[in-house]
């Protein structure tokens, strides 16, 4: 990573076009806004029949990748092995198995298809497991409690799953429960207690806990 580095914003159409493998263009992404943690880049067809991903897979003997496309305009049809599909605008294709044999051909004239790339050691952060548990809390606390534990496990030191399982436990009547959790994401982030704090303070759910949130 480049310390300082900005945030980059650019069109589809802002991209280079380089003449890629078979009949694609290639839309260098990755490189182009200087992408580390993962491969991204982009394919156009100029017409219907011309290929938007080549035929190829992702064997170890190209870093055992799995990858994910999305349709960005146009219509493709993909092959995967033996399996034939059409897909249309926004639709995504994952492919966990890197030696899936894949291929896609435009169906339409400027079919784009973008694609996201990476071996299958990525960490997702902890903000999906509270972003999926929290509508949960009260329609099916039961079905929160466990993707919220399951978050935990994968992500044991995180302050913000700590967090919003001390307000779930506060809204179910669990006040020694939810200091005791709030305590922890306090230890976990000392450089960020005071906001944490304010931001209990606040909440609906935390704001009795007063010995906390002073």
């Amino acid at each position: 990573m480049i310390p300082g580095m900005r945030p980059k914003v650019m069109h589809l159409d802002d991209f280079e076009r380089i003449p890629g493998p078979a009949t694609l263009t290639w839309l260098p992404v990755r490189a182009t806004l200087g992408v580390e943690a993962f491969g991204c880049n982009a394919y156009v067809a100029g017409a219907a029949g011309e290929d938007v991903v080549e035929p190829h897979d992702e064997d170890d003997a190209f870093g055992g990748q799995q990858e994910l496309y999305f349709v960005a305009r146009g219509r493709a049809r993909f092959k995967l092995d033996e399996e034939e599909f059409e897909a249309r605008e926004g639709t995504y294709v994952f492919i966990p198995d890197p030696r899936t044999h894949r291929h896609a051909v435009a169906e339409e004239p400027g079919t784009t298809v973008l694609s996201f790339g990476g071996p299958a050691n990525f960490k997702p952060s902890a903000w999906e497991w509270y972003f999926r548990a929290e509508p949960l809390f009260d329609s099916d606390p039961e079905r929160a409690k466990a993707i919220l534990d399951e978050g935990l496990r994968e992500n044991p030191d995180s302050a913000g799953l700590l967090y919003n399982r001390a307000r779930f436990e506060a809204r179910h009547g669990n006040p020694d429960a939810a200091r005791a959790e709030l305590t922890r994401a306090f230890e976990m982030r000392p450089e960020r207690e005071k906001e944490l704090r304010a931001a209990a303070a606040k909440d609906p759910d935390l704001r009795d806990l007063k010995d906390l949130t002073a």
